[in-house]
Parts: structure tokens; sequence; C-alpha cells
């Protein structure tokens, strides 16, 4: 019977192919849509996830908060409270593994007649460790080098690429950082990113040289500690906390100078938005499956109607109700499988000329693929019911007198 029905079925649906093939078109759409999008919207989630996760591990940054005059907030960034001795009553909590204090800000840097303007960062040889930074060529600056103020330079490759050239080695030249000259002595590996969030387009020098020649203070603008292990970084960051405010001499935690930022917080948030966004954008693709659904439903009903002299002859020589019923099911449901499994295809395809424009390596995973087919099968049998039970319910003497 199953033999019967399944030849039957294609023996009708090939009976006329454009209508056919336009029919599955719109379903091929639909799921071609879901399939891509979903998963650009993976790979855009794992890739910031990535991209956070380069930073360090079990990362927690301490940064200013605001400063208050005359009872009006400054905004975020702009107390001056946070020290190195900060940093080293820091180091002492339990749980707490490498620190690394750092000041920062942006200045103008030339060489060999280029300039570029980037983010120069004053830190400590920790620092390395703290952040996940590796050299692609030369040496980070020693302990010795910042207890000297010496005056050398590490470069991101992108610094590099902007004032020596495209893969250029550097080391031993010379840069002018706010007018003051730095030898080089590095380069950092390759982390990847764009804008003024690239981990690439930084340069490093000794904390004390940054504070001395260049910030001209001794405050520190971030202090970067990794927890020993992960399932510790929710209470290092309230010892972390309670440190400071009791160092800061400050009772009510609404009222703190700084900031703490928890890595795994930030991950949390960023892959939030970035699923948010993909649901939202598959909510919408999917529309075009509930258009491709009524579509089959239309072309049901239209062949329905061509046929009832054939359904009024079936029933007058004895078919059954029930095998008219899933002749014409069958009928739907193989038009949405054929449609679900060319969109998988054409959505695999479409996902990785995309991720070409957009730099995101897509992600198609098996639980989007029994999706796609699943909701083909679905669309077919809710679209195709109600043509299929008129079919089956039709009074055989009026569908043999039908003209």
């Amino acid at each position: 019977m199953i033999q019967d029905l399944l030849g039957e079925t294609i023996r009708s649906l090939s009976g006329n192919k454009v209508r056919s093939g336009l029919t599955i078109l719109g379903i091929v759409i639909g799921i071609a849509s879901v399939i891509a999008l979903v998963a650009i919207g993976q790979g855009a989630q794992n890739s910031v996830a990535s991209s956070i996760e380069s930073i360090g591990s079990n990362l927690i940054m301490i940064m200013p908060g605001s400063q208050r005059v005359g009872g009006i907030s400054q905004g975020a960034g702009s107390s001056e409270t946070l020290t190195e001795a900060d940093a080293e009553a820091i180091g002492q909590i339990s749980g707490v593994g490498v620190v690394a204090p750092s000041v920062t800000g942006r200045y103008q840097i030339t060489a060999k007649g280029n300039n570029t303007n980037t983010e120069t960062i004053g830190t400590v040889p920790d620092y390395v460790t703290v952040r996940n930074v590796s050299m692609d060529i030369g040496s980070f600056f020693s302990q010795q080098q910042v207890s000297s103020s010496a005056k050398v330079a590490v470069l991101g490759p992108t610094t590099r690429d902007d004032l020596f050239g495209e893969n250029a080695n550097p080391v031993g030249q010379t840069v002018r950082i706010n007018k003051i000259e730095f030898k080089v002595i590095g380069v950092t590996t390759e982390k990847g990113g764009s804008g003024l969030s690239s981990q690439d387009d930084m340069i490093y020098v000794p904390l004390t040289t940054a504070q001395h020649f260049l910030a001209g203070n001794n405050y520190i603008n971030n202090i970067n500690i990794t927890a020993t292990d992960q399932s510790l970084m929710t209470s290092v960051q309230e010892e972390v906390t309670n440190l400071l405010l009791a160092r800061h001499k400050i009772s009510d935690s609404s009222n703190a100078d700084f900031r703490i930022m928890n890595q795994n917080d930030i991950v949390s948030t960023a892959t939030s938005v970035t699923s948010t966004f993909t649901v939202l954008l598959s909510a919408i693709a999917g529309i075009s499956l509930v258009v491709g659904g009524i579509g089959i439903m239309n072309m049901m009903l239209t062949t329905v109607t061509e046929r009832t002299r054939e359904i009024g002859l079936r029933k007058a020589v004895g078919i059954r109700k029930i095998y008219i019923n899933l002749q014409f099911l069958a009928e739907a449901t193989m038009l949405t499988f054929v449609g679900g499994f060319v969109g998988i295809i054409a959505g695999w395809i479409a996902s990785i000329v995309l991720s070409s424009f957009l730099s995101i390596t897509p992600e198609i995973s098996t639980t989007s693929i029994f999706l796609a087919f699943g909701v083909s099968a679905a669309i077919g049998i809710v679209f195709g019911f109600y043509p299929a039970r008129k079919a089956a319910s039709m009074n055989p003497i009026e569908a043999l007198r039908y003209e």
C-alpha cells in the first residue's frame, strides 16, 4: 500500500511540474533563510565569546568609578583613586592568581615619517599572563625595566604595520609616543578584532614609565586579576569589592569609586544579545515558511478541484475515505520534504557566502537540520490537512457530476 501511495504521489506531482516547483520554492526560501540566519547567528555568538575569552582566563577587571564634585557625578571612569597599593593588597586575597595594574591613554605615535593615534598601556610583566598576550617578535619588558622606568615599548601587530609596514621587524627601532622616544623591543602575536576594541592596535610600555612620562601621576586606570579557579570568580569579586571599599573608606557600596567587571558576566551578556538577535531574525525568516505553507494549501485546494471527478470515481469503486485523505496528505508532505532538503543545502551555501562578507565562521548544527525537516513535515501535515479532508469528504455522486 505504501509503495502504491508513493508512486501515485510522484505521478500526481510530476503531472504539473511548474506548479509543483513554484510551491516547493516557497518552502526552499523559508528553510534556507532560517538555516542561514541561525548558522550566522551561532557563528557570531561563538566569535563574540571567543574574542572576550581571548582577553584572559578567569579574568576580573577593576576600573575607576564616577567621581563626585559638589554632589554632581562626573561620569564613569572619572575617579582617580586606584593605586598600586590597592593592587598589592588585592594580591593577598585567597583565590587571586595574578595581578596586573595598568594605566592607559591614547597618544600620537610617530616613526619613520608615519604616525598613528592608538592606545598606550603602561603595565607590568604579569600582564601577559593575565590578558593572554603572547610574543611574535622580540620579548616583553622585564620587572627590572619597570623598576627603572625604562623607555621601551612593545607594539601590537596593527600598530607595527601602521608605523613600519606590514610584517616588518621593528625591534631595535625607535618610536615617539607623545613626542618622547621609546625603543621597540617586541611585537605581540595577532589576536584579531577591529576598531577601538582591537587588541592588536596597542602599544605596551612599563607602568612606571607611563606614569612618569605620559600620564603625569601615580594613579592607575585598571587592575586586571585572575582567579585561580573559575568557580571562585564570584567569591573573589566580592572579597575584592569589600577590600577596596574598606581601603577607600567607603561605607555605602552605591558610592563606590570603582567598578568591577567579571569576564563571565561579559560573555553571558554578549552571547545573550547575539542569541536574541538570532532568534528575532530567524522568526522573521520563519514568516516565509508560513507563506510557503499557504502556497501548499492553495495548490492542494486547486488540485482537489481539478481532480473532483477522479475523487468521485475512486469513492464510487469503494476506495476508503482514509486512503484518499492519505493520498493528498502525502502529496503535501512530499512537497515540503523536497523543499526542506533543497532548503538545507541552499541555506548551507547561503551561510558560507554571507560569512565571506561578514568575516564570521557559520556554524550549522545537526539540531537546526533536524528542526528544518521537522518544520517541513509539520507544514505539509498542517497545511495539507484541510485540502485532504475536503477531498475525502466529497459526495461521490456530486463529484461524478462535476464539470
